[in-house]
Order: C-alpha cells, then structure tokens, then sequence
C-alpha cells in the first residue's frame, strides 16, 4: 500500500513539473521568432544616449551630398593642347586645326576640405539648358558629364549652372602669352601664376593653382566665391599645385 501511495506521489510531482516547464518553453519559441525585441528590460529614464559622430567634411568627396551645401567654386581652366598631350589626342578636342587654347572643364562646388560630388537633382541637362554650355565646353560630352558630377551640387537648375559657367569664365582674362601663342613655350609654375595675377588685378597669392602632368602644363584652377563676384584663398586646392621647377606649355594644335 505504501509502494502504491509513493508512486502515485511521484507521478503527481512529475506531472505538476510538466505543467510548469511547458509554458516556459513556450515563451523561448515566441522569444526567438521575434528576437525578444519587446521583451527586452527598459532602459533608465535618465539614460542619455550618445551623441552621433559629427559628419566631416574634409575626407575628399562625398558622393549624393545636399545641393547647395558647399563654401566656394573653382573654376577649371583646361589649356587644351596640354590635356591632349597627356591622354594622346584621343578626344575630339585634340584634332589639329582647332586651336583650342584654354577651355572650360569645370565649376566646381568645393568644401574648405575636400568636396561634394553626384548630389541630388536631374540627371541630364535639357537641351534648352545645354544652349548655354555652348562655346564654353570643348564639347557636350563634358558639360553633360560636368553637370552630373559637380553642377548638380550648386543648387542651381542646369541652365542657371551653365550660365554661372559663363559668368566665372567671363571673370577671369586670360594673360596675353596664352592667346593665340606661335609655339611651344617654357615656364615655371609661378611664371604661369604672375601671368594671372597681372592680368587680373584682383586675383592674388593663395587664390589660384597650376596643374601639371609629366612637366606638361595642364590647366589653373582659380577660386572664386559662391556668388562669383569676387575671387578667395583655397589653402587646400593651392597645396595641391603643381611642384615642377619647370613645366612645358606645347602651342594649340
């Protein structure tokens, strides 16, 4: 009789055990199908979380950054036949005959350190708005490609950027041994600068870079302020000049 009374205890206990295991398995299913997201403890009242990393703006470019959000231009002055020189004549550009001296490359929306790029907006100018690229670009491939990549970082339209092109190359005269040269000719860096600097009065020191490749003259590179009305220092875009003692000026094609 005793034999019988402890195993029905036993059986009791067991069963009692079971009852009390099986909801809590439960639960560890429910827990892990919704990864315990509202199961989790809250979080102190007083609990300040940290502040995020603040964005920088000097690491080089920044693709898909917001128009408009930049702090001055630099425009691109391509002396053509240097360019052709360093990719081999292999753009329409570069046939003979055309005597291209300098051409625009670009105006291009830059940070005190580094720069936007491909930010928002259309991605192909209109062929009303490519009227206004005419003449200022050696040929529309690059003001199409000029105003995917930098123009729609201006905040502008691309007719209006297209036509504050115009404005910052209207702004800039371009020194008497640059127009219609008669051959290939010689200078230093600085030589190139001083010829800039006295045919535009306003243009000084820290304002403006040469561009070379192989000791061939490439283009300058003159800062101007978001309204184009007055050139500015770009301590950045003047530490990435050229640095040859000396740089070869070849004469339009």
């Amino acid at each position: 009789m005793t034999s019988i009374f402890l195993t029905a205890a036993r059986a009791a206990a067991f069963f009692s055990a079971f009852l009390f295991l099986a909801p809590a398995s439960a639960k560890d299913d429910d827990c892990i199908l919704d990864h315990c997201a509202d199961r989790l403890p809250p979080k102190p009242q007083d609990a300040t979380p940290a502040p995020a990393p603040e964005a920088k703006r000097d690491a080089g470019f920044r693709g898909g950054a917001p128009s408009k959000d930049f702090d001055f231009y630099v425009l691109a002055l391509s002396w053509s036949p240097g360019f052709c020189d360093s990719v081999g004549g292999s753009h329409d550009q570069c046939e003979p005959g055309k005597g291209l001296g300098f051409v625009v490359h670009g105006l291009w929306p830059q940070y005190e350190h580094g720069f936007p790029s491909d930010c928002d907006g259309p991605r192909t100018p209109s062929r009303i708005a490519l009227q206004r690229a005419d003449g200022l670009f050696p040929d529309e491939r690059l003001a199409r490609y000029e105003w995917r990549k930098h123009g729609t970082c201006s905040g502008k339209s691309p007719s209006d950027y297209f036509g504050d092109v115009a404005r910052a190359r209207e702004a800039v005269t371009i020194p008497a041994a640059f127009v219609r040269p008669k051959g290939d000719q010689t200078f230093t860096p600085i030589d190139v600068e001083r010829a800039f600097y006295d045919a535009n009065p306003r243009l000084r020191p820290g304002m403006m870079a040469v561009s070379c490749r192989r000791n061939v003259f490439e283009e300058v590179r003159i800062c101007l302020s978001k309204d184009l009305r007055e050139f500015r220092a770009c301590p950045e875009v003047v530490q990435h000049g050229c640095r040859q003692r000396e740089i070869s000026v070849p004469a339009p094609l």
